[in-house]
């Protein structure tokens, strides 16, 4: 009995040390070294060193001069609540997720008049399943491109190339799809096309 019990406690002692111990630490380490703006999650700051995001984690943007992400169920109210990250896990015939689904496509109608329902493209009005998502299609982005060149007093040819800019292709051209990440572009129409206000600088992180 004696010989069991000392094997199975050097056994979890041992076992604890290498996945709890040294696993982490190496894994930690790697990722540091190798990948440290990934592993911290991409913070972005301000030129005065400002954070005001993560280039991994998406965050709200409603006003008309910004290019919206997708909606998220992280979290109550707007959502993007990076310690709660999560889907609405509701099932295709659940009430409650066709009536966000429908609430989601009026607002996005709403806030760009010159938008046909058929055009939208689906991840403007459907939850990712991490809440999170910072990207969008380049499509999503295309078709916001006019009301944000109206609120930033642009062409629609200056926004439209603005976004071409923030086109990232699949993962070494085959892994994944073309993304646009949202906060990165709306800094970069802050520095070309600035308005007076920033609300997003104020959002505390």
């Amino acid at each position: 009995m004696l010989k069991i019990i000392y094997r199975s406690t050097v056994a979890t002692v041992l076992l604890a040390s290498i996945l709890c111990g040294a696993y982490p630490l190496l894994v930690t380490v790697v990722g540091q070294v190798l990948f440290h703006d990934k592993a911290n999650g991409g913070i972005i700051k301000l030129k005065d060193g400002r954070v005001v995001g993560a280039r991994l984690i998406g965050q709200a943007f409603t006003q008309p001069y910004y290019f919206h992400g997708r909606p998220s169920a992280a979290g109550s109210g707007s959502g993007y609540d990076a310690t709660n990250s999560s889907g609405s896990n509701l099932g295709p015939t659940n009430q409650k997720l066709v009536d966000t689904l429908q609430a989601n496509i009026d607002t996005v109608l709403k806030d760009n008049p010159t938008l046909k329902k058929g055009e939208i493209p689906t991840e403007l009005v459907t939850a990712s399943a991490s809440g999170l998502d910072p990207h969008v299609s380049p499509e999503g982005a295309y078709v916001q491109v006019n009301r944000v060149a109206q609120a930033r007093k642009a062409t629609p040819e200056q926004i439209q190339k603005l976004v071409l800019e923030h086109v990232d292709g699949p993962q070494w051209g085959i892994f994944g799809e073309s993304v646009v990440n949202v906060l990165a572009l709306n800094m970069d129409l802050d520095e070309q096309y600035p308005v007076k206000v920033l609300p997003y600088r104020n959002v505390k992180h």
